[in-house]
């Protein structure tokens, strides 16, 4: 399958499962998330997180364990974060919530990324634009970046293609299990 055919089937996975969640469901099972995350938070200086869009796994439970955290800003080809409170973020990139253009620009030592699908190797299926690819190249240019997908289990591949620039994910969380990618590779 192409990468676009492998963005459809999974797209189409993710928003039938959600669907298909009985009422309350969804809040419980991003809360498990935060239960099952919880390990890999520990030395967390800081973290860079996300505003979930549609029925993307959302966050917002973990963040609550982060304390301060950052949020990506895009600007043209890139991304950069920045520290911001849920309550300051305004419409941005295809109306998805971002900082200010006043929040500080920090460099996070853990990432939350989202993901269409993933491996347990941590190769990433994302949108297709490359921000997150090039966002964690350019941070673990100057130091060791923690770079964990945050999942549906029906978002995970048994295989995905992967180019050379694509960067690999440490750890992949569902609310199921965490998984060390690094293991599987």
């Amino acid at each position: 399958m192409s990468k676009s055919d492998l963005r459809r089937h999974y797209r189409a996975a993710r928003k039938a499962f959600v669907a298909g969640l009985p009422a309350g469901a969804r809040e419980q099972l991003e809360r498990q998330l935060a239960v099952v995350i919880a390990p890999a938070l520990a030395g967390v200086s800081l973290a860079g997180s996300y505003a979930a869009v549609g029925d993307e796994i959302d966050p917002v439970w973990v963040e609550k364990r982060l304390g301060p955290h950052a949020f990506p800003r895009v600007s043209g080809p890139e991304i950069s974060f920045h520290l911001a409170e849920w309550s300051t973020l305004v419409p941005g990139f295809q109306n998805i919530p971002e900082p200010p253009a006043g929040a500080p620009r920090v460099e996070p030592d853990l990432l939350l990324v989202p993901l269409i699908a993933v491996t347990l190797s941590g190769v990433r299926l994302g949108q297709g634009r490359g921000y997150y690819d090039r966002a964690l190249a350019r941070l673990r240019s100057r130091r060791p970046v923690l770079a964990i997908g945050l999942a549906w289990e029906c978002q995970i591949a048994p295989a995905l293609p992967a180019e050379p620039w694509d960067m690999p994910l440490d750890l992949v969380a569902t609310p199921e299990r965490l998984v060390d990618c690094r293991q599987h590779r």
